[in-house]
């Protein structure tokens, strides 16, 4: 694009390519923006003479971003963000609001954390609804870009030693995020399980069978690290995809699973469950809140994040009072 090409363009056309490329769809998108679908196809036509670039092409029902669309559209979704807070930068106010926010998390978490939640929204912002997606990767960030999920909630390590090196080479980082609190895994089995007696030695845990909790289906998670760092392995013979059903199935076998220390009583099956420290050293477990820099603009999303703090604060902090603290300003 040539400087003559910029001091023409028409930003309205920008408004109109985040829009297609958050849906993927064109005649979604001309809904969203009170459009017909002809309208939104000759806008697209325009800006694509504009950029020389073919944007998008058909696939299936929808349409799919070329390289240089993918490439443009994380900076023209942060522009257009903070023109609408400059123009429009209303206050969110919770007991009027009635935005609908999507979280992306585990079931450990939610189950802790949501109850949490649901009392502050009940009391504070009736109009406003939640939807919780299951997280099912340690690497949230296409679902924030695509901005399939406002906030996703988790351990993340990979992504945030990532983004540690990149704040290093880059004043603005595309993500943000801060920590919730820290967690504790623990060796959990049924009550009556041969080794729910005593300290649970090494060697006993390597030669048991176990069950995995894996977001991506793999037999290998930081347990097996650490074991592989002693030159050690155990037996993965199971793995699901929630804690829940770990802690359901670990109660009537003899599998031995990992599970944060916090859960098993959110369980209600600790009565089943027998706890054993780890015997080995792991790194310890942080869990984060992670989100797109373009949200740090909205008031909205800011008193998501405050509330997402506090309701961390009364699920995982059991020393702290039964009351809400205030948010600040």
């Amino acid at each position: 694009m040539n400087e003559r090409n910029f001091r023409t363009l028409d930003l309205n056309l920008l408004r109109v390519f985040d829009e297609v490329m958050t849906e993927r769809n064109l005649t979604r998108a001309a809904h969203n923006l009170a459009m017909t679908q002809p309208a939104v196809s000759n806008a697209l036509k325009r800006l694509r003479e504009t950029l020389g670039d073919e944007l998008v092409r058909r696939s299936g029902y929808g349409v799919e971003p070329t390289p240089l669309a993918t490439a443009l559209w994380p900076t023209v979704r942060d522009a257009l963000q903070q023109l609408r807070e400059v123009l429009a930068p209303g206050t969110f106010d919770p007991a009027t609001a009635h935005n609908a926010f999507v979280l992306a998390m585990a079931d450990a978490t939610a189950a802790k954390l949501v109850p949490g939640l649901v009392d502050i929204l009940e009391n504070e912002a009736p109009g406003v609804n939640l939807r919780i997606l299951p997280l099912t990767t340690r690497d949230p960030r296409d679902l924030l870009e695509s901005g399939s999920a406002d906030l996703a909630i988790g351990h993340f390590p990979g992504v945030l030693a990532e983004l540690g090196a990149l704040h290093l080479q880059e004043n603005s980082p595309r993500f943000l995020h801060q920590r919730l609190y820290d967690g504790e895994y623990v060796v959990v089995m049924r009550r009556d399980h041969p080794l729910s007696q005593g300290p649970l030695s090494l060697d006993d845990y390597c030669q048991a069978r176990h069950l995995l909790v894996s977001f991506s289906g793999r037999p290998f998670g930081f347990v097996d690290e650490a074991l592989a760092g002693l030159s050690r392995q155990r037996r993965v013979v199971l793995t699901v995809n929630q804690f829940f059903t770990a802690g359901r199935v670990v109660a009537t076998t003899d599998l031995l699973t990992v599970l944060p220390r916090h859960f098993v009583g959110a369980t209600g099956m600790e009565h089943e469950l027998a706890l054993r420290e780890l015997p080995l050293p792991v790194p310890a477990v942080h869990v984060d809140a992670l989100w797109h820099r373009q949200a740090s603009h909205s008031s909205a999303h800011r008193w998501l994040r405050q509330t997402v703090e506090r309701a961390s604060i009364l699920g995982f902090r059991a020393d702290h009072p039964p009351t809400y603290p205030t948010m600040g300003p």
